[in-house]
């Protein structure tokens, strides 16, 4: 049986989780989880208390990015055009790796695998993508040969253009130019 928190642990668990989103979206996976503790207004006892590794602390807060990422390619997959669908789905993706470097970091490594909930998550986040894929693919729209590993190479190239730009919105001319070399017709 679980146990219910006290109010006052629910608030600092609700603080820990927003200051951890607002750093890891700065930072990346390795920020300090001391930063994120003193943004929370609690200890790092507390932290740990709530989070006993870095590993639990970046599953809950990354498990419901991970979800929205289904459900962006589940949208994907019900847009009546299926080349719409794979551009938006694949600009929306890269839009939120864009603007949060922890989300960019945990969208192309294998670390956190072990992860029962993130190794769910994500492959359930591959599979639809490469479902978005076969559907432009099957309607003669995208590439024949794009796979499910160009998303990750192109999650790679939106997550350094995004870090390294001086320009917030550079990856969007990026991602413009590739999505242009990966249509099967010019319009």
């Amino acid at each position: 049986m679980a146990t219910r928190l006290r109010a006052d642990a629910l608030r600092n668990r609700a603080a820990l989780l927003t200051a951890a989103r607002e750093v890891f979206a700065e930072q990346g996976l390795d920020a300090s989880l001391d930063e994120i503790a003193r943004r929370a207004g609690v200890g790092n006892a507390t932290l740990y208390r709530r989070f006993p590794s870095r590993r639990h602390l970046i599953a809950a807060v990354f498990a419901g990015h991970l979800t929205a990422a289904v459900h962006l390619a589940d949208q994907a997959l019900e847009h009546s055009d299926p080349w719409a669908g794979f551009v938006g789905y694949l600009t929306r993706v890269c839009e939120l790796q864009a603007t949060d470097r922890g989300l960019a970091e945990l969208l192309v490594t294998s670390a956190f695998d072990d992860d029962e909930r993130i190794a769910a998550l994500r492959g359930a986040a591959r599979q639809r993508a490469l479902d978005v894929c076969t559907r432009a693919q099957r309607a003669g729209r995208l590439r024949p040969d794009f796979t499910r590993h160009d998303i990750t190479l192109l999650m790679m190239a939106n997550a350094g253009v995004a870090q390294h730009s001086n320009d917030p919105q550079a990856w969007r001319r990026q991602l413009a130019l590739v999505i242009g070399g990966l249509g099967t017709k010019t319009f």
